[in-house]
Order: structure tokens, then sequence, then C-alpha cells
């Protein structure tokens, strides 16, 4: 569950935010609509960078265990 968690709540986060900024822009507050638009390729950034960090951080862990 965990493992699901961590690869799919960043893209609901993403879709959501994309719903929230498409209903802002449909109900006549375009300039939120166009700000909080600019939060899906961000979420989604910050996903990939944390997905290396963590995956740099296991890759080193393994480097250093005794064999």
């Amino acid at each position: 569950m965990k493992k699901f968690i961590f690869a799919y709540y960043p893209i609901i986060l993403a879709f959501l935010s994309f719903l929230f900024s498409v209903s802002l822009w449909f109900t006549d507050h375009q300039l939120e609509g166009i700000f909080v638009g600019i939060w899906v390729p961000s979420i989604l950034s910050l996903t990939t960078v944390l997905a290396q960090i963590r995956e740099k951080e296991i890759r080193k862990s393994r480097n250093n265990r005794p064999s």
C-alpha cells in the first residue's frame, strides 16, 4: 500500500490541481486559474526530483553494505 501511495499520490494531486485550475478558469477567475495551473508541472517535477534523490540514497546504501 505504501508503494502505491508513493507512486500515485503526486499524480492524483496534480490531477486535482488541474481540475481546480479549469474550474477557476471557467468561473471567470482566469488569473487564479493560470496560477493554480502552474502547480501541475511543479508537483510532477518535485515528484521526479524526490524520486531521484530516493533512488540515489538506495544505491548509496547498497554500495556501502559490507559483503
